[in-house]
């Protein structure tokens, strides 16, 4: 489920859309397996909803480019910071969470 989420956000330049699209499209598959892996729902959604973030926000999200325009930066002096902000602390959370999730179901 975090694979495909991150995919979608990669897609979609949208954590939401991307979240809404993967839901709709794998949320019945992933919510049987999960069932027959005993890993609670809420986990999955959890997940699923950290991972559709962090890859949404690339160069060509809206948010970043209008988030640069507004405050006159431009890509090349801004991303660095962006990248740091929005990637890696939030698939850190994703691996924190699924390894959580793993040791001591949902939370």
């Amino acid at each position: 489920m975090a694979v495909a989420a991150g995919v979608m956000g990669v897609v979609t330049a949208s954590a939401s859309g991307a979240l809404i699209i993967t839901l709709n499209t794998f949320g019945e598959t992933y919510a049987r397996l999960a069932a027959e892996a005993g890993i609670d729902p809420a986990l999955m959604h959890r997940v699923a909803a950290l991972a559709s973030g962090p890859l949404a926000q690339l160069p060509h999200s809206g948010a970043i480019a209008t988030l640069l325009s507004i405050c006159g930066a431009t890509m090349r002096q801004s991303y660095r910071d962006i990248a740091m902000v929005i990637l890696v602390g939030p698939l850190l959370a994703v691996i924190v969470a699924i390894a959580l999730g793993k040791a001591f179901g949902s939370f």
